[in-house]
């Protein structure tokens, strides 16, 4: 069988629709050694192809990182091909918050240097000394203390649209500039007890490992970040600390984990916390954006790329042609919107 998707995005977003069973969203990651990740990453692909699996994995010599989709029905079936490779035995699964089951339309499993891109060099880092898990109980009773210190350490616009009560925000939209940024920030709480989370647990794993290894001394990680907190708390009866909406890096761009809307619309100011990708294919630009100023710009970011947008599709790619990718998909705050 081929071990690549040969169907165009058209199509399979039309199967997806005409699907008429559920499917469940699930994440999972586990730092581990992998001696030959392209021949795992067949042997994965083929496997979760035949199970009608979608989704975005990354696979690397430290580890997997896998964002999915999966048909109810299978379900099962899936759990048993993971628990089947050793270092996945009895894997946590971060089943979604809010799914509406249109998360993925396709399976993408990409060999990558690392699964989180980290931009750390120092060869005596080690992720085997890594911080304390903290279950949801845990991380209510700690942060009940004042003197506890939570940090984000997902990207700007994720904490943009929802965060924990207090948690402090290393302001930046990468993960390489942000562990030396929180080394910085929190170089005089050495000694406190210091809680990181993200959003299924894969980030803040590796951040408080870096923590660590730049002395910090009681640093704590959210087991299975905000998804498995929020699961568990629930379950549990537990009050949720976390207030707004999940960011997610699927097609959903978002859960819902609270009613509170922290956000503004980027164009107008309105309360509101709806990522969208600009429609113009020269842009695609990650912003806010409320419903109103959805219609005044036809789900575009700005009136130039509304005007470029209403254009026929060849001038279109006439126009995109020589501009650099990094200035056409930018999800950095850092980019103007009109």
């Amino acid at each position: 069988m081929a071990l690549h998707n040969r169907v165009s995005a058209a199509e399979l977003k039309v199967r997806l629709a005409n699907e008429t069973f559920k499917r469940v969203t699930v994440s999972f990651y586990q730092y581990a050694k992998i001696p030959d990740p392209q021949a795992f990453r067949d042997q994965l692909y083929e496997s979760l192809f035949q199970l009608g699996t979608f989704g975005r994995i990354y696979v690397a010599h430290e580890g997997i990182n896998a964002q999915v989709s999966v048909p109810e029905h299978h379900f099962e079936a899936f759990k048993q091909q993971l628990y089947a490779i050793d270092f996945l035995n009895g894997i946590r699964l971060n089943i979604a918050v809010d799914d509406d089951g249109k998360s993925f339309f396709v399976l993408k499993i990409k060999v990558r240097e690392k699964i989180v891109a980290d931009g750390i060099e120092d060869p005596t880092f080690d992720m085997a000394n890594r911080g304390r898990y903290v279950d949801a109980g845990t991380f209510n009773e700690l942060t009940a203390d004042p003197d506890t210190v939570i940090v984000d350490m997902r990207n700007h616009y994720e904490y943009e649209v929802g965060h924990f009560e207090g948690a402090i925000e290393v302001p930046s939209d990468t993960f390489r500039d942000q562990l030396p940024m929180a080394v910085d920030m929190l170089a005089d709480k050495k000694d406190k007890n210091i809680i990181m989370y993200c959003t299924g647990g894969i980030r803040c794993e590796k951040a408080s490992a870096y923590m660590l290894h730049n002395g910090f001394k009681n640093v704590f990680h959210l087991e299975g970040g905000i998804i498995e907190y929020t699961n568990k708390a629930r379950q549990q009866g537990l009050p949720i600390k976390f207030k707004g909406k999940n960011f997610v890096f699927d097609d959903r761009l978002g859960e819902r984990i609270s009613e509170d809307i922290i956000s503004q619309c980027h164009q107008c100011g309105a309360p509101c916390d709806t990522h969208t990708n600009c429609l113009n294919d020269g842009c695609h630009l990650l912003f806010i954006q409320c419903e109103s100023c959805a219609k005044k710009y036809d789900g575009c970011c700005s009136e130039s790329c509304q005007t470029t947008h209403a254009l026929p599709p060849e001038q279109q790619a006439e126009l995109r042609k020589g501009v650099e990718k990094g200035l056409m998909f930018n999800k950095s705050r850092r980019r103007k919107i009109e």
